[in-house]
């Protein structure tokens, strides 16, 4: 993780869609269950009071994506697989029991529980505004009564399983296992524009070995076929936000046809990903592979610090500038050129100059201590950490440009401005709105395909005129092994591309959106 200057960081909204279930279309001639999608336009006044501090943001991604856990859990809690979703909000209308209860959800391909705020929840200021599942009220309720819980930043969600019928549009999912939460920490949903999320993961990441809602929709014959599918309309000008097809695809929502990858972890929807590339140059991050996932619950593209702060800095965004990379390349940068052009291993490099002690299989911070500092304190052990993080990535920078033959002082000043471009992580990176012309296309390599996002697509404006800011697409998180590295394609390629989740055959696929 790099640094968050103030405090705060300011997690994006790409837009805020609402989907309209009252009366989703489910034609008989196809088979498929349709529910629209709305769009709310963003502005300046909605992104604002989304601000959170260092510690929820990170907390809420290293949940949901196995970064550093503080989870405090014992032999009767579970931990609730929260998704970053103040990125995006895609929310739309579900029912609960029987009457139905109505509840504003997040559609999220990222976890697999559902879960909305119970009518027990007595002690948290957001439970007051928005609706609480009363099981007293249901005839169809069954008690279950095993916990879950999570504990992240400065909060943390508490509830119990409970079961009921759920309604989706005209669908109605039998005797489905959910999670009421019976906690909220304050700011995080106080401002949130739903009340819970139904995930759509794979069963592998659920909490409490719930049968998510998805799986229950396939083995009750609900549907066709076991596929479901996202469109997103991105022209900005229109309302209609799209739409989540169940049982199949809308050949109406794409073009061409879909290439397909393969699930290669079950639990989020992984696959792997090819090269990326920077106006047809390969930057070697991925040419080896990397594993990515398609997650409709994160707007922005997420990937590792390295590769997005060189992307970054080649649109022209301007981030958080590094101390730590800045003196990595001061004091050290000419003996890792040195030990390069040496043919030594690149993963061995920052052992070799003191920065990290190498275990075998990657750089981890060494604690240097001395006589006079045997008592050095936890502050101590961070700075050398981060001194160890910024040397890797100044390894690879420099090898890819010694792969291009660059010279010394070339490379030396290239890197530099590298660290000038760290983006803060959850935060954003601004970019001139004037100089889209000029700025490379974007490809991510799926399925030996390579899929291009030009600027307009990659670059998110807020506001109109004078007052008008445009945000590069990416920001920076970093997923250790065994789950990471990971890219986390979100709504910004996501809308670019229909994508479809295919449970039958564990595949994805993508096409160019319609």
């Amino acid at each position: 993780m790099g640094i968050v200057r103030g405090g705060l960081a300011i997690p994006l909204m790409l837009s805020i869609i609402s989907l309209h279930l009252s009366s989703p279309v489910s034609s008989a001639s196809d088979g498929l269950v349709r529910i629209d999608l709305r769009k709310k336009p963003l502005d300046e006044n909605s992104r604002l009071a989304t601000r959170f501090s260092k510690n929820e943001i990170k907390g809420l991604m290293w949940q949901r994506f196995g970064v550093r856990s503080s989870v405090v859990s014992n032999g009767d809690e579970d931990i609730i697989s929260l998704k970053n979703y103040m990125n995006a909000q895609y929310f739309g209308e579900i029912g609960i029991g029987t009457p139905p209860q109505k509840f504003t959800v997040i559609f999220d391909t990222g976890s697999s529980n559902l879960w909305v705020p119970s009518s027990r929840c007595y002690f948290s200021l957001a439970c007051y505004f928005h609706p609480k599942y009363k099981s007293e009220l249901s005839s169809t309720y069954q008690r279950n009564g095993k916990s879950a819980d999570i504990h992240y930043g400065t909060g943390a969600i508490s509830g119990f399983f409970s079961e009921d019928h759920v309604s989706i549009g005209d669908l109605i999912v039998k005797d489905q296992e959910f999670i009421e939460a019976t906690k909220e920490p304050g700011l995080t949903f106080l401002v949130a524009k739903f009340d819970g999320i139904l995930g759509l993961g794979f069963k592998e990441i659920s909490v409490g070995d719930a049968v998510p809602v998805w799986y229950n929709m396939v083995e009750q014959k609900l549907i066709r076929e076991p596929v479901f599918s996202f469109w997103f309309n991105r022209n900005a000008e229109d309302g209609e936000g799209g739409e989540i097809v169940f049982g199949g695809v809308d050949p109406n929502h794409y073009k061409g046809e879909h290439v397909y990858a393969p699930v290669t972890q079950k639990g989020y929807w992984q696959f792997k990903m090819g090269d990326l590339l920077i106006d047809d140059e390969s930057t070697g991050y991925c040419a080896g592979g990397c594993a990515a996932i398609a997650d409709s619950g994160t707007s922005l593209i997420a990937g590792p610090t390295t590769a997005v702060a060189e992307i970054n800095q080649q649109i022209g965004a301007s981030g958080v500038a590094s101390q730590e990379c800045k003196t990595v390349v001061t004091q050290y940068g000419k003996q890792i050129i040195k030990l390069l052009m040496l043919q030594t291993k690149p993963n061995k490099v920052c052992s070799q100059i003191g920065l990290c002690a190498f275990d075998g299989t990657h750089g981890v911070s060494t604690v240097i201590e001395s006589v006079a500092s045997e008592n050095a304190d936890a502050s101590a052990h961070f700075n050398n950490e981060a001194m160890c993080n910024s040397c890797e990535m100044a390894v690879v920078w420099m090898q890819n440009q010694l792969l291009r033959n660059q010279t010394e002082e070339g490379i030396l000043n290239y890197v530099n401005e590298l660290c000038e471009r760290l983006p803060s992580p959850m935060g954003e990176s601004s970019v001139d709105c004037t100089a889209l012309d000029s700025m490379p296309v974007i490809s991510f390599t799926i399925g030996a395909k390579t899929f291009d996002l030009t600027p307009e697509q990659y670059i998110l404006k807020i506001g109109e005129g004078a007052q008008a800011q445009c945000i590069s697409g990416f920001t920076a998180l970093d997923v250790p092994p065994p789950r990471g590295p990971l890219w986390i394609l979100g709504d910004v390629f996501m809308g670019v591309y229909h994508t479809v989740f295919d449970y039958g055959n564990s595949r994805v696929g993508f096409a160019p959106a319609a």
